[in-house]
């Protein structure tokens, strides 16, 4: 099949896009290659899947339509899966028009080009960060997510409403899926899983919000391209008004991808101190804005569309890209 991802250099597209060149697919990547982390580590990502003969990289921002519709209408995909963004959510207090020109303008032209197209399937990236202020748990995509707490996940939600109107008005079988706290190799450098691996390593000391009390529903990378790959093959087909996380009024579906296993930030610190084999020095401070105690996948759709549910343990995924770095920064 023809695929076209968006965010190949990035942490999770690069993932799936491999992940689909692996399985047969031909596979048009565009990333716009932004300095928000190390690049370098992005060209890293894109050169490896060019040794694959089925995969063509681009690289331009979402913004430039011109540049989008080219690749478009010399690859015809028949899955679009839209995982660019401007990534981290503290970023967003302090850069946040970086997040509507990525996010909202980016997305937004994106969905032009799957109108175009009549693309089969559009599938695109959204995140735990919508539920906000929702103390529900576990969180289910029956739940109300109207009170996000920043500017990166009031942008996702605004792309699920978005995305919504073009399923319905387009007829666009399109699936919306929330990421929770996806890790692994290749990971991004902003995340706690890098920053403590780095520092444990160095002996430097580790930011630890909320004094530890805090838990994730950590997603080990290759779950969730199990997850994708699987939803890609199964688009929604109609309105569903009955459905958990579906539209009554179009072909439109939202997905949770988590481990449904929350795991305390403590835990997650020793499981990264028996892989490195460094004892962490810990530096305990207050919640930070916009920040969350505790977020927890309910995953019942994704099993009951796809038959399948991550289940990675932190353990073994933390070990995973303990080897990577040490491998990737020759420790």
């Amino acid at each position: 099949m023809q695929y076209l991802v968006t965010g190949t250099a990035g942490f999770i597209g690069f993932h799936v896009a491999r992940r689909l060149l692996a399985d047969g697919h031909d596979v048009t990547g565009v990333d716009g290659m932004t300095s928000y982390y190390d690049v370098e580590l992005k060209r890293r990502r894109h050169a490896m899947l060019r040794e694959y003969p089925r995969f063509h990289g681009h690289e331009f921002m979402l913004e430039d339509t011109e540049a989008l519709t080219r690749v478009v209408d010399a690859c015809e995909p028949e899955v679009l899966i839209h995982l660019a963004a401007q990534a981290g959510v503290r970023y967003s207090i302090e850069n946040p028009r970086a997040y509507i020109d990525s996010n909202l303008v980016g997305t937004f032209n994106v969905m032009e080009q799957a109108r175009r197209c009549r693309v089969g399937h559009l599938m695109l990236a959204s995140t735990s960060s919508v539920y906000g202020a929702n103390a529900a748990m576990p969180f289910s995509e029956g739940h109300r997510a109207d009170h996000p707490l920043t500017l990166y996940a009031a942008t996702k939600k605004a792309t699920e409403g978005m995305a919504h109107c073009y399923a319905h008005l387009w007829s666009i079988p399109t699936t919306a899926f929330r990421f929770f706290t996806v890790y692994g190799p290749w990971g991004r450098p902003d995340m706690a899983l890098f920053r403590f691996t780095e520092n444990a390593f160095r002996g430097l000391p580790i930011d630890v919000y909320n004094h530890g009390q805090m838990q994730r529903d950590f997603t080990y990378v290759d779950d969730l391209v199990e997850a994708i790959v699987r939803l890609a093959g199964l688009p929604p087909k109609q309105a569903d008004e009955d459905a958990v996380g579906s539209s009554p009024a179009g072909p439109y579906r939202v997905v949770n991808i988590g481990n449904s296993e929350p795991v305390n930030l403590i835990s997650f610190i020793e499981a990264i101190e028996r892989a490195t084999g460094r004892e962490t020095i810990r530096n305990y401070l207050d919640m930070q804005t916009g920040d969350v105690p505790a977020t927890w996948a309910d995953t019942t759709v994704l099993e009951a569309i796809t038959g399948f549910r991550p289940n990675t343990p932190v353990s073994v995924g933390v070990a995973h890209f303990v080897d990577w770095y040490r491998s990737y920064h020759q420790v």
